[in-house]
C-alpha cells in the first residue's frame, strides 16, 4: 500500500468512527430525555433514575398523604398518577429492603409465624426519582382495607386464597377479595422484566427465591397507564374524590419536644431477637430511627437508616391461624385502642375506621382528631395486649 493509500483509509476509518461515536451519543441523549425534554440521569447500576427538579424552588405544595412539603414541579408529576401501595418482605433474611425511605406511609404487620410485613405507600415521595422496591412479597386480607383507603395500585407477588381454594379459610382469601373489592391490581405474576424481577445478588448473601422480587415503581406507573389507572380511573373518577386526608402540623419547637426517648415491642413473645422493633428519637431532627432486632434498619439503596416523623400504634384484635396455610387475621375495621409517638411525646387515644374503604383516623381521650407532624408516617399494628415500653 503505498503513502497516499494508507493516508486515504486512515482518513476513512476516523471519518466512519467519528459518525458511529456521533449517532450513539444522540441515541443515548434521546433516550436519556423526560418527555419534558430534560434529561434524566442514570445510576451505573441503572437502579434509580433522577428527575430534573430544580432544588431551590419553594417548598410550597403539601402531599395529601403524609402533609410533607414538595415543590411544584413535583406535585404536577404526583398529580398525574395514583397511589401505589407495594408488599415489602421483612424476613430478617431480606434485610435491609430496597425503597422503604421513599414512602409516604408504612404500615407493619405479622404476615404468619411472627414475621411481619411491610405495606408502603409511594406517591409524592417517588415524583422526582425511580425507586426499586424489594423484596416484593404476597398479599394478605388485612391490609386490603389499608389499599382501599387510598384506592391505590396494589403490587404484591401473588398472596392467600384464590376464590375457588378450599384450603384457604373464605375470611383469608386475599386474592379472591381483590377481585371482589375492585383492587387496582398489579399483582407480579401478570407482570414481566423489566417491571418486575428476580434479583439474586441484590444482598452481599445468598437467599431464599421469595426474598429476590424487585418492581419499579416508575415501571409499574407506566404500567397502571396501559390498564386506564392513572389519577384517574377508567371511568374518570379520580382516586381521591372520597379521600380524607389526615390533619397535619409543623414540627413542634426544639425546646417544646418531649423526652420520650425510645419506643419498643415485639408484635410476637419469643420473636424479640429476629423482628422486636425499636425507635430511638432523635430531638434535634425530630425524627424517630428504626431498628429491628437489634440492628440499625437501613434502606439497601439510600444507605441510610429509616427514621420516621410519627409512629402510630394502633392495636387491634389477632384472630387465628385460621387454616393449614398458618394464615391471620385482624379486625382493623372498626375502632381500638392506639398511641400517636411524635415530637417526643406520646398520646393515647383510640382509631377508627367505619367501614373498609374508610380512612383510619386517629383521636385523642377527648375524641379529637390528632394533628400529625409532616413528614413519614409509621403504622404499627400490633395484637390487642402487647406491651409496648417507652
Amino acid at each position: 500500500m503505498n503513502k497516499q493509500k494508507f493516508i486515504s483509509t486512515i482518513i476513512v476509518g476516523l471519518v466512519l468512527y467519528l459518525a458511529a461515536t456521533g449517532l450513539s451519543y444522540a441515541g443515548f441523549s434521546f433516550l436519556g430525555k423526560t418527555s419534558s425534554g430534560s434529561k434524566t440521569p442514570v445510576t451505573q447500576n441503572g437502579q434509580q433514575e433522577h428527575f430534573a427538579i430544580d432544588p431551590s424552588l419553594p417548598r410550597t405544595e403539601v402531599c395529601p398523604i403524609n402533609g410533607k412539603l414538595y415543590t411544584k414541579q413535583e406535585k404536577d408529576i404526583w398529580s398525574a398518577r395514583r397511589p401505589l401501595a407495594v408488599m415489602i418482605e421483612n424476613h430478617e433474611e431480606s434485610r435491609p429492603q430496597s425503597g422503604l425511605s421513599k414512602a409516604d406511609v408504612v404500615y407493619e404487620a405479622v404476615a404468619e409465624g411472627g414475621i411481619t410485613r411491610f405495606m408502603g405507600i409511594f406517591y409524592c415521595g417517588i415524583a422526582a426519582e425511580t425507586v426499586n422496591l424489594a423484596p416484593v412479597r404476597s398479599a394478605r386480607e388485612y391490609y386490603l382495607p389499608w389499599v382501599l383507603e387510598y384506592d391505590a395500585l396494589y403490587n404484591h407477588v401473588g398472596g392467600a386464597g384464590l376464590c375457588n381454594d378450599d384450603t384457604v379459610d373464605d375470611r383469608a382469601k386475599a386474592l379472591c377479595h381483590i377481585q371482589q373489592y375492585k383492587v387496582k391490581d398489579m399483582d407480579q405474576f401478570g407482570i414481566s422484566f423489566p417491571t418486575c424481577f428476580r434479583n439474586y445478588d441484590r444482598l452481599d448473601h445468598p437467599v431464599a427465591t421469595e426474598h429476590t422480587m424487585v418492581c419499579v415503581t416508575d415501571k409499574l406507573i407506566a404500567l397502571a397507564k396501559t390498564r386506564g389507572w392513572t389519577n384517574t380511573d377508567a371511568s374518570g373518577v379520580s382516586w381521591d374524590k372520597g379521600f380524607q386526608p389526615w390533619k397535619f402540623k409543623d414540627d413542634a419547637k426544639e425546646n417544646e419536644r418531649g423526652t420520650n426517648t425510645s419506643i419498643s415491642f415485639s408484635a410476637w413473645k419469643g420473636y424479640e431477637k429476629q423482628y422486636g422493633v425499636r425507635w430511638d428519637y432523635d430531638k434535634t431532627a425530630n425524627v424517630y430511627k428504626r431498628y429491628n432486632g437489634g440492628i440499625a434498619h437501613t434502606d439497601l439503596e439510600t444507605k441510610e437508616q429509616l427514621s420516621a416523623k410519627v409512629v402510630v400504634i394502633l392495636f387491634a384484635k389477632e384472630i387465628g391461624p385460621v387454616d393449614t396455610h398458618a394464615h391471620l387475621l385482624y379486625e382493623n375495621i372498626g375502632s381500638g385502642e392506639a398511641i400517636v409517638f411524635q415530637d417526643g411525646e406520646a398520646t393515647k387515644g383510640v382509631w377508627k375506621k367505619e367501614t373498609r374503604n374508610a380512612r383510619t383516623k386517629f383521636f385523642d381521650t377527648a375524641n379529637k382528631e390528632i394533628n400529625l407532624t409532616r413528614g413519614q408516617i409509621w403504622i404499627e399494628m400490633l395484637p390487642t395486649g402487647t406491651t409496648v415500653t417507652y
